[in-house]
């Protein structure tokens, strides 16, 4: 099965979007000082930068090319997160608050992708997708844990 244009566009506009996640996660963690907050953002850094080579792979592995680099929307998004977290007397709580909005908007793009039923995405594409967006959800989940134990420690 070949990738249509409009396949290998989303799939790239995914791609960026997890290079923006990175980057954000990256800088996310070095604003923290909780060491559980700071692992578990380090441990998202390393899964984008994951996600984003099985991304490039299954777009290579259809024959398209993949996007290099983040997108200015992401840009944006971290500059205001450096602006807030050095205006926050409360960083931590902040910048989850930050990791959540991130991760809603990756989850529904992800959901966006899998029911678009113009869209036939190949099997290997679609499990791939399924397994990535499953695991932001959970990344999401435990980010909430991690804000409600920061908000009630204060």
């Amino acid at each position: 099965m070949k990738y249509t244009e409009k396949i290998s566009n989303k799939l790239n506009d995914l791609l960026e979007k997890t290079y923006d996640a990175e980057k954000g996660y990256k800088l996310a963690q070095e604003k923290i000082d909780n060491p559980s907050v700071k692992r578990f953002l380090g441990d998202k850094v390393q899964q984008r930068y994951n996600f984003g080579h099985e991304l490039k792979s299954e777009i290579m592995k259809f024959g398209q090319l993949p996007e290099k680099g983040g997108s200015f929307k992401g840009d944006l998004h971290r500059t205001w997160m450096k602006l807030t977290s050095t205006l926050s007397s409360d960083d931590t709580e902040r910048i989850l608050e930050e990791v959540e909005r991130g991760e809603k908007a990756s989850l529904k793009e992800y959901d966006e992708i899998l029911t678009d039923s113009d869209m036939a995405l190949p099997p290997s594409t679609k499990t791939l997708l399924i397994k990535q967006r499953n695991a932001i959800e959970s990344a999401l989940n435990t980010s909430n844990a991690y804000e409600e134990m920061v908000s009630l420690s204060f």
